[in-house]
Formats: structure tokens, sequence, C-alpha cells
């Protein structure tokens, strides 16, 4: 069963964010946008490259209303270890989440249970705590924050103008279309 449009299951977890353990629960995820990003595990090869990449492109997301929720099956106290001592993590002002417990990874339907680590999966959550965007990669598969940026777009749109889709390649500002029986057969 695809988990888009359903709403984000329950569950409540410890994370690391600018020097702070906080709690972070399914509610923190509505009344703005989010993404929720697993990675594999702290300490690896290239979940730092990818969480880099987030971090260098957190003010976009930002001015999209947008937060970003980095998490792995480590534990808070790892991500802050990991946070204090690369110089690539460092950079993170986003919240890094822990699962320990898998609970988040299993609501998300991304736990390699044999591994007890998550897969590399984004989700793209409105306002209404509704996943929108679900993209999964292998392992050996790094993420692009500027195209999760175009998609964050995209759906923002979309959302904010029933009637209309992006298509392709779409990018902010340009046409978008509004499906119809005119134009079936003629794109």
């Amino acid at each position: 069963m695809s988990l888009i449009n359903t709403e984000v299951k329950p569950f409540t977890a410890q994370a690391f964010q600018n020097g702070k353990f906080i709690t972070v629960t399914e509610g923190d995820l509505k009344g703005k946008w989010s993404v929720v990003f697993f990675y594999p595990a702290d300490f690896t090869f290239v979940c730092p490259t990818e969480l880099e990449d987030l971090a260098e492109n957190y003010a976009e997301f930002k001015k999209l209303g947008a937060e970003i929720y980095s998490v792995s099956t480590d534990t808070h106290f790892s991500h802050k270890a990991w946070h204090d001592t690369s110089d690539a993590i460092k950079k993170i002002e986003y919240v890094m989440v822990g699962d320990p417990t898998h609970v988040v990874a299993r609501n998300f339907e991304v736990l390699i249970e044999d591994a007890g680590l998550a897969d590399r999966g984004t989700f793209v959550i409105d306002p209404e705590g509704k996943i929108q965007i679900i993209e999964v990669n292998a392992g050996g598969v790094g993420r692009d924050a500027k195209e999760l940026l175009r998609k964050v777009k995209a759906a923002q749109y979309v959302a904010a103008h029933p009637g209309e889709v992006c298509p392709a390649k779409w990018k902010e500002g340009e046409k978008t279309l509004a499906p119809s029986l005119d134009l079936v057969g003629k794109i």
C-alpha cells in the first residue's frame, strides 16, 4: 500500500538540534511543510555528503516554510557525537532524529529489518501531516538537495493551486498544466 496522502503515524523520538536534545513527535510535522530524510547510519560514507548538502541548502528550505528532520536508527547521543567531530555534520542546524527503537523507520516503511538500518527514504509532508512525496534510493545512491527543493516547491504550488499540476522538470515560475479532456493525447 502506498503512503501517499496518508497521515504520518504517531511516534515520539529524541533528537539533537543546535546543541540541545529535544523530543520530536508526529505533531511537530503538522502546521508547516516538513521533509523527513532517512539515512542508514552516522559515521558512514554517502550519508555525510547528503546531510551536508541539506545543511548547505537549509536556508532555502526555511524560506519555503519547510523544516527538515534527518532520521537514522542511531541514537540522539550518536548524532551529537557526529556533529561534534565531523566538519560536514557541524554545518547542520536542522533536527537530527534518533530512532534506535525503529518505530519511525517502520512507520514510514523504510526499515531494513535484518540490518536494523533505514533505507535512503525522503518524505515531503504537507501542513496537514499528509505525505505528498516519497523517494527511496538504494544505499549507494545519494540524493540532491536542490532537486528536493524543486519537488517541495512543486508540491506547494499544486497545494495552493487546485486544478493545476506541474509537468516534468517544472521549476518555479514556469507554466503548469490544467488537466482536461482537451489535453488528452495532445501533450
